[in-house]
């Protein structure tokens, strides 16, 4: 089933006599939509899968498993890796539903099934996307992932199409248009399955585009809601039962009313990335993007509903509460980042709460019943805020770094890609902590008047970045968020664009930049274990229990995004502007990296199974480590080196010195990229 055009009704499942037809669809709708929460709910709840790219409603990225841990990580080798055979930036998390693991490619958008024991290849589907929607992303054409639920996988396409496939066989199940690559839309995020609804965004902040999260249904892929992020209230679906917990939100279509004349319908506030879900609150959130252009002066006002988190009722989509944590952005400090929710103890009293991360440098606790800002706190070297009011949710800013047109404002931190991107934190119960891969970058900036033309970029800005204090431009730091504190930080040479994943054993998993994959210990941040692919890591790593009883931990490396838009697209490097002003942070990773495109799987040799916490296989299984083949753009001598650690060190927290020694297992080694399709299973001689 294939819907060229968006439709907005839900019609067209059933096929009933007339005078019992809307009696039925209501009960079987409803009955779908009970049982789709649950099962859900229930598989997220299996550790031995991996069902969304968060593992769980609460997008906390943490697994029970805890086969693989601190006493053991060390002899973590690779079990089969898989080539997709592209060389854009790989950011998916694949999914693991039973014994087969689903992965999403940047564009052409190829969903590949694959074995979970061997990685060998069950089917491929391939959505044949429109190249020219290539030319309009923003920054590389990059896929986060797929959904599942009831035997169907759900992800986007670059060119805006949303599409179901049997997870069993690869059959297109229905396929639905949902945006236009001529005024610049795309789409890259992860859906959501919520009910009988597929969640999805669209992309396209830079190139003036208007912002909206949409609801599919999961049976016919027709529409449901769409809920735009700026015009009138009937546009944002906010009604009646709107209730923002500050006053100045209270005021009708403020969606119109803090945008000059007409700037609202190419003012941006795109949905590109996280939505969490609180089945007992029955509530979806999720955040909105930048306001266009990036020359704020051509849009006064606080530009609502943009760098703002909604609560909305997910099978209407009303908007319950909205918090606008950027007015006026000034910075590309887009608000998609992931929302955390947690039962937290909050000055002694337990609360629902929503965490996050957020691109302006600060961890913000929000109560996610009301929107209400309960603390927010730096997480990063910040100069553009002092603090945010508690008393209204608006940042103090610092009035002498909003960028006049004609003028260089300097020292400008965090920069563009905030203090974090797109890249997800994980959470575990067990210490606390919050896990936050990010960036340590500042910039400057220049402003300039920027006309609007459909479908061309609409910036207004010309940005240099570079590293922030101390020089290093990545770091991953531990984060309590009872205690409103940092405890403590690795600090990488390059942005730490990965995801992160918590475990049962202790241990965090984050990759990097130049090419390690990395096992720290949850509590000290003391580096165990580290191994190196083929090309830099910007995917997200989940683990999954394999049918042989062994725990697995998978990886896409694949250098690229914005952050590695340097090496993926080929960038001259003496032009700092390049990439939106990437590229002047950047100049040195074409030194460390090139492209490539693999999935990485590790587990551990059976002997060093049986000592984890659940039960080694029998002899005779998948095997246990792989020699990989040398890499373009890396120094051949780096390719089956041991690693003995010391690649990234833990500070503590409040002192931010001393930290950490890595482990002395740590392996070194390149995966097999030879073209579409192809699996390696590994042998004993891992290097």
């Amino acid at each position: 089933m294939s819907h060229d055009e968006p439709k907005s009704t839900l019609g067209g499942a059933f096929r009933t006599p007339a005078s019992m037809a809307a009696t039925l669809i209501a009960g079987q709708i409803a009955m779908t939509a009970a049982t789709a929460n649950e099962e859900l709910v229930e598989l997220s709840r299996d550790d031995a899968q991996w069902v969304m790219p968060a593992k769980n409603y609460s997008s906390t990225r943490y697994s029970g498993l805890d086969q693989i841990n601190t006493q053991n990580v060390q002899d973590l080798a690779v079990a089969w890796t898989f080539s997709i055979g592209t060389t854009s930036g790989f950011e998916a998390a694949p999914l693991v539903i039973g014994e087969t693991m689903y992965v999403t490619t940047p564009w052409p958008n190829v969903l590949y099934a694959l074995d979970t024991a061997d990685g060998s290849l069950r089917w491929a589907y391939e959505p044949t996307p429109e190249r020219a929607a290539k030319g309009v992303a923003c920054c590389d054409v990059v896929n986060r992932g797929a959904a599942y639920l009831d035997g169907k996988i759900f992800f986007n396409t670059l060119d805006n199409h949303t599409v179901a496939v049997d997870a069993e066989t690869g059959e297109e199940l229905w396929k639905t248009k949902l945006g236009d690559i001529n005024v610049g839309e795309t789409m890259t995020m992860a859906p959501l399955v919520v009910k009988d609804k597929v969640l999805v965004g669209n992309s396209g902040g830079e190139m003036g585009v208007r912002g909206w999260l949409t609801a599919l249904d999961v049976e016919t892929g027709e529409i449901a809601w769409r809920a735009y992020s700026t015009g009138p209230d009937e546009d944002v679906l906010i009604g009646d039962d709107f209730e923002p917990y500050y006053e100045a939100d209270r005021e009708p279509d403020l969606g119109v009313t803090t945008w000059p004349p007409g700037r609202w319908q190419i003012g941006g506030g795109t949905v590109w990335g996280w939505i969490s879900y609180d089945p007992e609150l029955d509530l979806i959130y999720y955040g909105t993007s930048n306001p266009g252009p990036w020359n704020h002066n051509q849009r006064l006002g606080d530009n609502k509903w943009t760098a703002s988190v909604f609560a909305r009722d997910p099978d209407d989509g009303s908007a319950r509460w909205a918090y606008q944590w950027g007015p006026h952005d000034l910075f590309d400090y887009d608000g998609i980042n992931e929302n955390v929710l947690l039962d937290l103890e909050i000055d002694g009293e337990m609360r629902r709460t929503l965490v996050r991360p957020e691109r302006n440098g600060h961890v913000y606790v929000l109560d996610r019943e009301t929107g209400q800002v309960l603390s927010a706190d730096t997480y990063h070297h910040v100069t553009v805020t002092r603090g945010v009011n508690l008393e209204t949710g608006r940042p103090n800013d610092v009035r002498e770094k909003a960028p006049r047109e004609g003028e260089v404002t300097r020292e400008i931190c965090p920069a563009a890609p905030g203090a974090k991107d797109w890249q997800p934190s994980a959470y575990s119960p067990d210490t606390g902590y919050l896990y936050i891969p990010h960036q340590n970058l500042c910039m400057d900036m220049r402003v300039s008047e920027v006309s609007y033309i459909a479908g061309t970029p609409f910036v207004g800005a010309e940005v240099a970045m570079y590293g922030g204090p101390g020089e290093h431009r990545g770091e991953y730091t531990a984060w309590d968020p009872v205690a409103r504190e940092e405890v403590w930080t690795i600090e990488e040479e390059f942005p730490v664009w990965s995801g992160t994943v918590a475990t049962a054993g202790g241990i965090t998993f984050y990759g990097t930049m130049d090419r390690w994959f990395k096992a720290v210990d949850a509590e000290t941040g003391d580096v165990l274990w580290q191994f190196r692919v083929e090309s830099g890591i910007i995917g997200q790593p989940i683990t999954y229990m394999g049918p042989d009883g062994r725990q697995y931990v998978a990886i896409a490396s694949g250098v690229g995004g914005w952050s590695g838009a340097v090496v993926a697209g080929g960038l001259d490097t003496d032009v700092p502007f390049g990439a939106l002003g990437f590229v002047g942070a950047t100049q040195d990773l074409p030194d460390v990296t090139g492209p490539g495109g693999t999935v990485y799987v590790f587990a551990l040799p059976e002997r060093g199974a049986a000592a984890g916490g659940q039960q080694a296989p029998a002899a005779g299984q998948p095997g246990q480590g792989a020699q990989g083949g040398e890499s373009p753009g890396q120094p051949a001598e780096d390719d089956a080196q041991a690693s003995p650690g010391g690649e990234g060190q833990a500070r503590p927290g409040p002192a931010r010195q001393g930290g950490g020694q890595a482990g002395a297992g740590g392996q070194s080694g390149q995966g097999d990229r030879e073209g579409a399709g192809r699996s390696d299973q590994g042998g004993d001689d891992a290097q």
